[in-house]
């Protein structure tokens, strides 16, 4: 080879290294810079430390909150621990386990939970909002939307429209409840309203045992309404009007911290583009199971 090719051949390698070399270490910085970033715990607030778990956004899985509680709840170093509500619910099931998950904590642990209502604590929020020891909302924020809700889209007429059929083979009158190429029998509207009274009744007893209100209070107010947190105050469904600081202090306060307490948030699961370049991104994508999902649903939800 001749020597003018060696040498550049040389340069590429040389200068190929030191860039992979720069992204590597760049990548690493942002790495730990942002995970550094994920706990406001320090050395010296060991002991005065409370940890804060968001509720953000529609619930559709139970998951990451109640790994984050349980987390929380195990840990003897956090001494209570506040859920940051912004939420306008979701998914009956979903908010349950959230639900549950507190009251196993308050019961088992021993441990105060706060709920800090924010802009929305509605429908499947304020359900689980309603387990915590002591529920705290500014005077604006939107709380309530006692209810449950199943909707979808029919396009029955749509098919008409474009000639086409819904072909459905099945094993029992209603195993295709709910089907959107077709209205709801009768017996499919009585069958479905039964689920939701049922769910219905479920939610006001979780209000009721949660916030130590009588059952026919709870039903009498469970019109699917919100109101503002000045409004909920004087119907008992929070405690206090005050905002996150707020419940951080009276909390701290009420677990014998003294001072400013450290507020301990979980860690994130931050992406890289590393790890989309060479890692498993099949999350992100369509899968059949999540096409699948596209089906009746019944939701603690605020609309």
């Amino acid at each position: 080879m001749p020597e003018g090719r060696s040498r550049t051949l040389l340069w590429i390698l040389i200068g190929g290294g030191a860039f992979f070399l720069f992204v590597l270490a760049v990548f690493t910085l942002v790495y730990l810079t942002m995970h550094a970033g994920s706990s406001e715990a320090g050395i010296g607030g060991f002991g005065d430390r409370i940890g804060v778990v968001d509720l953000d956004g529609v619930i559709l899985s139970p998951q990451p909150v109640v790994g984050q509680l349980k987390k929380f709840g195990d840990d003897s170093s956090i001494k209570a621990i506040i859920l940051h509500v912004n939420s306008p619910g979701g998914g009956v099931a979903a908010s349950e386990e959230i639900y549950r998950e507190v009251k196993r904590i308050r019961s088992e642990k021993k441990k105060k939970i706060v709920a800090s209502i924010e802009t929305v604590g509605a429908s499947g929020a304020f359900y689980v909002s309603s387990a915590c020891d002591k529920v705290y909302a500014d005077q604006g924020s939107i709380v309530g939307s006692i209810g449950v809700i199943a909707q979808w889209v029919n396009y029955g007429d749509l098919l008409k429209w474009a000639k086409l059929k819904d072909v459905v083979i099945k094993t029992g009158e209603f195993k295709d409840t709910g089907n959107p190429a077709r209205d709801l029998t009768p017996s499919e509207q009585a069958y479905m309203q039964g689920l939701i009274d049922n769910m219905f009744g479920q939610f006001i007893k979780a209000v009721a045992d949660g916030r130590g209100l009588k059952y026919d209070d709870v039903k009498s107010i469970a019109n699917g309404k919100v109101w503002t947190g000045e409004q909920a105050q004087g119907m008992k469904l929070i405690d206090n009007v005050g905002d996150f600081e707020t419940a951080v202090a009276e909390t701290a306060k009420s677990v014998g911290i003294h001072g400013e307490p450290t507020l301990v948030h979980p860690e994130k699961d931050r992406r890289t583009l590393m790890d989309l370049l060479l890692g498993d991104v099949s999350q992100y994508l369509p899968s059949t199971e999540k096409m699948l999902e596209q089906h009746v649903g019944f939701y603690y939800l605020w609309k």
